[in-house]
């Protein structure tokens, strides 16, 4: 009798089992497979994130300006970003092909000259020798030139064709981004306690201000990292265009994504300085190379005043999170990497805090030993 129980207590045990496997299979596969179908839209939605959370103080006051009108407030600032995005990429790609003419109309005619290098450029370390040599061959007879090197102008070409297509992807994202973050900020009462009840869910009580912390990190590296690279972009541009410097627009997209990945404007900005000295009267020149100077510069200044502003995390935290995040992830790393960063260096003074006061609590009285208590 009892054997008979103990095998039907293990059947049922055998079954419970084996129904609690198949459900967790299931749940595994349905997890699975939803993110199978979310993937695609992984990035444009974690920039749809990064734009809400970055730009919703500025759409609060652009609707309390307004007089509180949420469709009115929320339809400028779709428009304004879109803007943003689409009239300088339009200007750009309107420069590069009135460039690309220019330049494919001079082959072809025979009329387009390269002037000859500055002899300081043979000074240069490592490339000084090469580039002079070339720089000087393509002033004398450019067409050889061009026919010696063919197979490196190839290579380069076909770079320049994938990086413009990776461009163009890139550009349908941020789109699809913008489109997203609209949303997100249509429904902020909604986005906001979705976001607070899942911090909480995961780190409990203290889940609320680790997500608050995460919002200010977003916005602190919005500011500091891409607002210093598009005021530098900027003045860059403008500087290049009243200087008269051809394809200002790709110069002033190079400064951008240099300052971006945290590298000095200068690395654009000093070649185009020699060229004016090799181009233009002195006078210019020496204004650019002044004004140069200044844009490649401006980072030490702007990036204290904008960089970890209303964040309680060390600046430098935030900026070592955001340059070796961008190192691991790519730009994306710009704000996750800053935001994990923080977040572990909160939880790290939490930890060290606690355990510093539980080892003062922890200490004998020693005056109550003393009176023997």
């Amino acid at each position: 009798m009892t054997t008979s129980s103990s095998t039907n207590d293990s059947m049922a045990h055998s079954k419970m089992a084996i129904d609690i496997a198949i459900r967790i299979g299931l749940i595994a596969l349905l997890v699975y497979w939803c993110l199978r179908i979310f993937l695609p839209f992984l990035t444009p939605i974690l920039w749809a994130i990064i734009i809400a959370v970055a730009i919703y103080p500025v759409h609060q006051k652009l609707e309390s300006s307004l007089g509180g009108r949420k469709k009115l407030a929320l339809g400028l600032f779709t428009v304004i970003a879109l803007s943003l995005l689409i009239v300088p990429t339009v200007m750009l790609a309107d420069s590069m092909i009135v460039a690309a003419h220019t330049l494919s109309k001079g082959l072809e005619a025979g009329t387009l000259q390269i002037p000859p290098p500055p002899e300081s450029v043979a000074g240069w370390p490592l490339i000084g020798e090469t580039l002079h040599t070339v720089w000087g061959a393509a002033s004398n007879n450019l067409m050889a030139t061009i026919e010696h090197y063919a197979p490196q102008f190839k290579s380069v070409a076909k770079w320049l064709l994938s990086a413009a297509a990776g461009a163009g992807l890139t550009l349908l994202q941020f789109l699809i981004s913008i489109l997203i973050a609209a949303f997100f900020i249509a429904k902020a009462e909604e986005t906001r306690s979705f976001a607070r009840a899942l911090s909480i869910r995961i780190a409990g009580d203290e889940g609320e201000y680790f997500a608050e912390l995460a919002g200010a990190t977003m916005r602190s590296v919005a500011q500091g990292v891409l607002g210093v690279a598009f005021i530098q972009s900027l003045l860059a541009g403008i500087g290049m265009l009243v200087a008269g410097v051809p394809g200002a627009g790709l110069w002033a997209l190079l400064v951008l994504i240099l300052a971006v990945v945290q590298l000095p404007p200068l690395l654009v900005l000093g070649p185009v300085m020699i060229y004016l000295f090799s181009t233009a009267d002195t006078v210019p020149a020496v204004l650019f190379m002044i004004w140069g100077l200044l844009v490649s510069f401006s980072d030490t200044l702007l990036k204290p005043l904008l960089l970890g502003r209303g964040v309680d995390v060390p600046m430098l935290v935030i900026l070592i999170g955001a340059i070796g995040g961008m190192m691991f992830s790519g730009i994306i790393g710009l704000f996750s990497g800053a935001v994990v960063l923080a977040l572990g260096y909160k939880l790290f003074v939490a930890w060290l805090t606690q355990e510093f006061d539980a080892g003062e609590s922890n200490e004998p009285d020693k005056e109550g030993l003393a009176r023997g208590e």
